[in-house]
């Protein structure tokens, strides 16, 4: 019995979200750790999973890339590269102690959040933050002080927040939330501690909100969301979420054959999206796998052009930044 006979599986169309998948600071990050192979050989060491995708973790796996999480499992002189969720102080001080090699893969992004902590820091404020706790780039983010960054995850946090009223007080956010949630959760924090200062831009990054927005455009159009991507990935997570709270069912699949066909027993129209972290070789496959049970037409939705492109660092390759920013168009 093939796929396409499967009992109440009646698939006809395929929607394709856009933009979906790869953002700049992925995109970055897995290159900084091919050049780094290419350049140096293998092994190259990169701490936590360079972003959090299962299949293009495997891929670098393949290629010489050792993934740690405890720099005691680095050998002394070895290169090691951080991961796009970015390292807090305490990790960066023990790779220099250790005299690694360091690239730096952590998108300029959340390195901006670090970067906007450390200077609001210097001026006396303290800090909440809006996040996950226990996700590497809280972890990173929090790590950027010693002390004075308080996290909260949902709109109940901010009545606990042990602080003055007078505290002078900034807000700081993980650059892959739902962005509704946290704008939900901002106006909590502004309607307890009203002189709060907001960050000038926001910090959920462009390719989270890019992503979010065209779910929004795609579910109601659709019958049954698939949104390829990690379970560890947060801004897939949010998509799937996202979704569901639109009204429409939604799975995530970290592989083609994670698809099941009783998702679309009684539904001809499948939307399709993919993480930032998703590669777009895993999305063809998906396609291909519907097509597999019925699907007989592909459409793809317009949506925002994304052309955002980052630097590599010094170091990897002979191209100046200019150059590393053309290619990659």
């Amino acid at each position: 019995m093939t796929m396409s006979s499967v009992s109440g599986v009646n698939l006809q169309e395929v929607v394709l979200a856009e933009p979906r998948g790869f953002c700049a600071g992925v995109d970055r990050a897995i290159e900084i750790v091919e050049r780094a192979l290419i350049k140096f050989g293998a092994p190259i060491y990169v701490r936590h999973e360079i972003v959090h995708n299962t299949y293009v973790v495997n891929d670098l796996k393949s290629k010489g890339a050792i993934f740690i999480e405890d720099l005691a499992e680095v050998p002394p002189g070895a290169t090691l590269v951080f991961s796009a969720h970015g390292v807090s102080q305490a990790v960066r001080r023990e790779a220099a102690e250790r005299g690694f090699h360091v690239f730096d893969a952590t998108c300029p992004l959340v390195t901006k959040v670090h970067v906007e902590v450390a200077k609001l820091n210097k001026e006396g404020y303290q800090f909440i933050m809006i996040g996950h706790k226990g996700h590497p780039e809280v972890e990173g983010t929090m790590g950027q002080l010693n002390a004075g960054i308080h996290l909260v995850e949902e709109v109940a946090d901010v009545a606990k927040v042990d602080l003055a009223p007078d505290t002078k007080l900034a807000v700081v956010t993980q650059t892959t939330l739902s962005v509704d949630d946290a704008a939900e959760i901002l106006a909590a924090v502004k309607a307890r501690f009203p002189q709060v200062r907001e960050p000038k831009q926001q910090d959920i990054c462009y390719a989270t909100q890019n992503r979010q927005d065209a779910v929004k455009v795609m579910a109601p159009q659709v019958e049954v969301v698939v949104v390829v991507g990690s379970p560890t990935s947060s801004n897939s997570n949010r998509l799937r979420e996202l979704a569901e709270r639109l009204g429409t069912p939604a799975y995530m699949v970290d592989s083609p054959e994670d698809l099941l066909p009783e998702w679309l027993e009684g539904r001809s129209r499948v939307g399709l999206t993919a993480g930032a972290s998703a590669p777009d070789i895993l999305v063809t496959e998906v396609i291909a796998r519907l097509r597999a049970m019925g699907a007989t037409s592909v459409r793809r939705l317009s949506g925002v052009e994304e052309t955002i492109q980052f630097p590599l660092p010094l170091g990897l390759g002979d191209k100046s930044m200019a150059e590393v920013s053309s290619s990659r168009s």
